[in-house]
C-alpha cells in the first residue's frame, strides 16, 4: 500500500482499528473522508477479506461516491489490488441494491421503477388537491380572519401547507415502516379523533395507490422495503453479511432510524461497523427523517474515538467556533437547547503534520453590529466583496470567497446585486439564474403556444425572442468591429446600438401587447391585416422587426404538433445563442418528454407548468455544473460563490460572509422570536406539520401517558428548530479559513434583531480582542 500521507495522532488511533464497532466524532475539516478511505485500503491491503467479500463504504450523497473511489485507489501502486474489494454506495443506492436482488419478496415486479423528485412531487400534489377539493381545514384557521381572507388562504396558502405536511407525514410513516393499511387499522382503533393524522393517511394512501398503478417506488420506499426484506429473509441477510464483513459509514449524523437499522442488521450484533460523523453539523433534521441523537447514542454505547484536529481554519476562527460550543452547552438561556452542540472542541493540527493551519489573524473576524435593512445589508456586503477583490493586483493569487445565506431566495437577491456591480458570481443554489432564465424563456414561449389568442403572452414571447438584447449579449462577434480590443469610439458605437435596440424592443413589445385580435397579426387575411394598417404610423425599423418576429411565430405554431421534446429544441434554436443554454434546453426537453410519457393525458398547458416550477426556483433542477460531481472552491479563485449554509457543508473558502443572522432566520426560543413553520393564518400559532407528526406518534404508542396533546408538538418543534439553527450557524462559521464577516438585517417588518448567538459571539469577541 502506498503511504500517501502521515496520519495525525487522532487518525493514527483510528487506523489501529481491528474490528468490532467504533463510533467517531469528527470536527469540521478533520479529514474523515480521507481517514475512512485509508482504513478501507488498510483492510484490503492486510488481506482481511475472503473471496467474494467487499468493504462497504456508505455515504450521504452521490458526489462523495467518486471522492471515496479515487482516494481508495490512490493508496495502491497497483490499482488492480483493490479491484472488487470495496463498494461505495449512498444509503439509497445500497437500499436499491438490496431490493433489486429480491423485489418479489416485498411485493414488487422484477422491473419496478423508481420515480424521481419531480414525479413524486407531482403525484403528491395531485393527492393534496384531491383531498382539499373534498375536505376542509377550517377548524385550524384563525377565527379572527374575515371571510374574504379565509377564501384567499384556502386558495393560495393551504395547498402548499398541506403539501409540506403530507411530505413530512409520508416520509415519517415510511421511516417507521407504517403502510397505509397498518395506519388505517391504528386510526380505526384510536379512542380519540386525530384529524391531522387522518389527513396524512388519506394523502399517503392515495399517493401509494398512484405509485402502485405506475409499478414504481420512491426513494423513501427503497429504504423501507430494504429494511423489511432484511428483517424477513434471514438467509438473504446472512449472505449479505458475508459479502460485507466491514461497514464504514460516513456522515452518520444524517442517518434516519430506518437507515441506521439497515446497517445494524447488515453488520450483525458483533460485526465490524465504523460510524463517522459530526453531530454538531446535523443540519437536515427539520426537513428529513435524520436524527443526530442516533449517532450520539452509538458513540456513547460503543468503543469510540475523536478526530478533533483540523487544518482548515486560522486559530481565531477555531476559537470562535469553540466558544459557540461552550456558550450553548453552558449558558444558553433555554436549558432544553443546551444539547444542540457537544464536544470535542476543534484543535489546530499539531506541529509537524499536514495541513498547516492558516496563521492567526484576529483582524480577519468582523461582526457588523449595524442595523441594516435587507437592502442595506445587500449593498454593504457587495461593496465589501468588491473592495476586497479590487485590493488584489492582477498578478496576485486571488482568494476563494463565499457569501452564505440561510435561504435560497436571499441567495438570488445576492446574486442579482453582485451582477449589477459586475462581480463574477458562481451560483450554488437550488437552480442557477441561468437555469431559471432558460426555463423561464421556454416557459413564456410554450405559454403563448398553449394560448395563441393572448396578446399579452405573445408580447412576452417577443421579449424572449430578443432576450439577448435585454441581457447585453447581443453585440456578438458579428456586431463588433474587427479589432483585437475596442477603442473608445467602438465602445460608444456599441452603447449606441444597445440603446437603440432597447428602445426598439420596448416599442415593439408595447405594440404587440395592444393587439386586439392576435390572428390579424399572425395569420392576417386580405381585409384584416393589423401590421399593414400600422405601416404609416410606425417607423420602418419597427415594421421590419414585427415582420421578422411574425415569421418566427408562424414557424413555432406549425411546430406545435411535434412531440414536446422536439418542440422545445425547435424553440431553443431560435432564441438561444449560448452553448450552455442550448445544452440546458436539451436537458429540459428530456424532462418534459419524460413527463409527457408518464402522463399521456397532458397537453401543452400542463407541460408548460413543469417549466414554470423550475423557472420559479420551486424545485431543484441541476443544469450543467460541476455540482453534480462535487464542487471545488479552488477552481473559482477571484470569483464569489453564493450558496446556502446548508449547501456549503463540506466546503471551505478563504473569506466567508454569513448574512441574515437575525432572530428570524436563527431564533433562540425567546418570546419575541417568530418561526417560519408557524403560519400567521393558523389558529394559536400551531405548527400543523409538527402536530400531524405528533398525532402519528400517538397512534404508535400503547401508553396512555404518550397520548396527543395539542400545542405540545409545536413547542417541541420550536426547540428542535432552534437547536438545528445553532448547528447551522456553527457550520457557517467553520467554512472560513482566514476571514469571517457576519451581518444581520431587520427583516421584512423591520423588527428583527441580531440572533442571540451572534450577539453572544460579538460581545465575547470584542472583549477578548481589546
Amino acid at each position: 500500500m502506498t503511504p500517501s500521507f502521515t496520519p495525525r495522532p487522532s487518525q493514527q488511533n483510528i487506523l489501529r482499528y481491528n474490528g468490532g464497532r467504533l463510533g467517531i466524532a469528527a470536527v469540521p475539516g478533520a479529514g474523515k473522508t480521507h481517514i475512512l478511505s485509508a482504513l478501507a485500503a488498510q483492510i484490503i491491503h492486510d488481506n482481511q477479506l475472503q473471496d467474494g467479500q467487499e468493504v462497504l463504504i456508505v455515504t450521504l450523497v452521490n458526489s462523495a461516491v467518486d471522492n471515496f473511489e479515487n482516494r481508495i485507489k490512490g493508496f495502491f501502486d497497483n490499482k488492480i489490488q483493490a479491484l472488487y474489494k470495496y463498494r461505495v454506495r449512498t444509503l439509497h443506492g445500497l437500499a436499491h441494491d438490496i431490493v433489486r436482488e429480491k423485489p418479489s419478496r416485498v411485493g414488487l415486479e422484477e422491473r419496478f421503477s423508481i420515480i424521481d423528485e419531480r414525479e413524486a412531487a407531482f403525484i403528491r400534489r395531485e393527492s393534496v388537491n384531491a383531498w382539499l377539493a373534498s375536505h376542509s381545514l377550517d377548524d385550524y384557521l384563525d377565527p379572527a380572519l374575515d371571510s374574504s381572507k379565509q377564501d384567499w388562504v384556502r386558495r393560495s396558502q393551504l395547498p402548499d401547507l398541506v403539501d409540506s405536511l403530507a411530505l413530512a407525514f409520508i416520509r415519517s410513516a415510511k421511516d417507521r415502516l407504517l403502510t397505509p393499511e397498518s395506519l388505517r387499522q391504528k386510526l380505526d382503533s384510536s379512542f380519540a379523533p386525530l384529524p391531522l393524522a387522518e389527513l396524512g393517511y388519506s394523502i399517503y394512501a392515495d399517493y401509494q395507490r398512484a405509485l402502485a398503478y405506475r409499478g414504481a417506488v420512491d426513494f423513501d420506499d427503497l429504504i423501507r422495503l430494504a429494511l423489511t426484506l432484511l428483517q424477513s429473509d434471514e438467509e438473504f441477510l446472512e449472505r449479505l453479511r458475508f459479502r460485507y464483513p466491514f461497514i464504514l459509514e460516513d456522515e452518520a449524523q444524517d442517518s434516519s432510524q430506518s437507515q441506521k437499522n439497515i446497517l445494524e442488521l447488515l453488520s450483525g450484533e458483533n460485526g465490524n461497523w465504523v460510524r463517522v460523523g459530526d453531530p454538531n453539523q446535523a443540519i437536515f433534521e427539520t426537513f428529513t427523517t435524520a436524527d443526530p441523537d442516533l449517532l450520539r447514542d452509538f458513540i456513547q454505547s460503543n468503543p469510540n474515538a475523536d478526530m478533533p484536529e483540523s487544518g482548515r481554519s486560522q486559530p481565531a476562527v477555531i476559537a470562535l467556533a469553540n466558544h459557540l460550543i461552550d456558550w450553548v452547552m453552558q449558558s444558553h438561556p433555554e436549558p432544553q437547547v443546551q444539547t444542540a452542540l457537544s464536544l470535542p472542541y476543534i484543535q489546530p493540527v499539531p506541529e509537524g503534520y499536514e495541513p498547516v493551519n492558516p496563521p492567526d489573524n484576529p483582524e480577519g473576524i468582523k461582526f457588523i453590529s449595524k442595523k441594516y435593512t435587507a437592502e442595506e445589508e445587500l449593498e454593504a456586503v457587495v461593496k465589501s466583496v468588491k473592495s476586497h477583490l479590487d485590493s488584489f493586483a492582477e498578478d496576485e493569487q486571488k482568494p476563494t470567497i463565499a457569501i452564505l445565506v440561510p435561504r435560497n431566495q436571499r441567495g438570488v437577491d445576492v446574486i442579482n446585486a453582485l451582477k449589477a456591480k459586475n462581480v463574477e458570481v458562481i451560483e450554488l443554489i437550488s437552480s442557477t439564474s441561468n437555469t431559471r432564465a432558460a426555463a423561464g424563456s421556454l416557459n413564456y414561449l410554450l405559454s403563448y403556444l398553449a394560448d395563441p389568442q393572448s396578446s399579452r403572452k405573445l408580447s412576452k414571447a417577443y421579449e424572449v425572442f430578443r432576450r439577448d438584447w435585454r441581457t447585453g449579449m447581443s453585440l456578438r462577434d458579428g456586431d463588433l468591429p474587427s479589432k483585437q480590443s475596442p477603442t473608445d469610439e467602438d465602445n460608444a458605437n456599441n452603447e449606441g446600438i444597445a440603446s437603440s435596440r432597447s428602445a426598439l424592443l420596448a416599442t415593439t413589445s408595447n405594440l404587440i401587447r395592444r393587439v386586439h385580435e392576435v390572428e390579424n397579426f399572425i395569420a392576417p387575411s386580405q381585409t384584416n391585416d393589423w401590421l399593414a394598417a400600422l405601416v404609416e404610423a410606425e417607423s420602418f425599423e419597427v415594421i421590419e422587426e414585427l415582420r421578422e418576429f411574425r415569421v418566427n411565430v408562424q414557424r413555432w405554431l406549425n411546430a406545435v404538433t411535434l412531440p414536446i421534446d422536439q418542440l422545445v429544441l425547435t424553440l431553443a434554436q431560435d432564441v438561444f445563442t449560448e452553448a450552455p443554454d442550448l445544452a440546458l434546453a436539451h436537458k429540459l426537453a428530456l424532462v418534459l418528454r419524460k413527463a409527457a410519457d408518464d402522463h399521456n393525458e397532458w397537453r401543452l398547458p400542463e407541460l408548460t407548468s413543469e417549466l414554470a416550477v423550475i423557472a420559479k426556483n420551486e424545485r431543484r433542477f441541476i443544469g450543467f455544473s460541476e455540482d453534480d460531481s462535487g464542487f471545488d472552491p479552488e477552481r473559482h479563485r477571484g470569483k464569489v460563490v453564493v450558496t446556502t449554509m446548508h449547501r456549503a457543508k463540506g466546503l471551505e473558502w478563504d473569506r466567508v460572509y454569513l448574512m441574515s443572522v437575525n432572530n428570524y432566520d436563527f431564533p433562540s426560543g425567546m418570546p419575541n422570536d417568530r418561526f417560519i413553520s408557524e403560519k400567521w393564518f393558523v389558529r394559536q400559532g400551531l405548527n400543523l406539520e409538527a402536530e400531524a407528526l405528533a398525532q402519528l406518534t400517538a397512534l404508535e404508542s400503547n401508553s396512555e401517558y404518550d397520548w396527543y396533546e395539542e400545542g405540545k408538538a409545536t413547542f417541541t418543534s420550536r426547540l428542535g428548530y432552534v437547536k438545528e439553527r445553532l448547528r447551522l450557524f456553527y457550520v457557517g462559521i467553520t467554512r472560513a479559513k482566514k476571514d469571517l464577516i457576519v451581518t444581520w438585517n431587520s427583516g421584512r417588518q423591520g423588527d428583527a434583531t441580531p440572533s442571540l448567538a451572534m450577539s453572544e459571539l460579538m460581545g465575547w469577541w470584542e472583549e477578548n480582542t481589546r
